[in-house]
């Protein structure tokens, strides 16, 4: 019993996440993102919800209550607000 437990476990894969993390800082993110939204005209409500965030946290990343956001967020709230806030990663 004991070889047939000990081949089992050599067959049966071991799996692990590989995470990368690129930290980028941007001065006057949140200044940028505020003054295009409203630029925009469009509701907080509307423009959050098509980057996927909820309102609150959108208010959190324009008044600064956020040290960081993903870079999936960014995406979010540039293509609700149809513009490129120049955030790159040198990669």
């Amino acid at each position: 019993m004991q070889n047939k437990f000990r081949i089992m476990e050599a067959c049966t894969p071991m799996l692990m996440d590989v995470v990368r993390q690129i930290k980028v800082t941007i001065p006057d993110l949140s200044q940028k993102i505020k003054e295009a939204r409203e630029k925009d005209g469009r509701s907080v409500q509307v423009l959050a919800t098509s980057a996927g965030i909820s309102t609150a946290y959108w208010y959190q990343i324009e008044q600064e209550k956020r040290q960081w956001i993903s870079e999936e967020t960014l995406r979010g709230i540039e293509q609700a607000l149809g513009l490129d806030l120049g955030v790159r990663f040198d990669d």
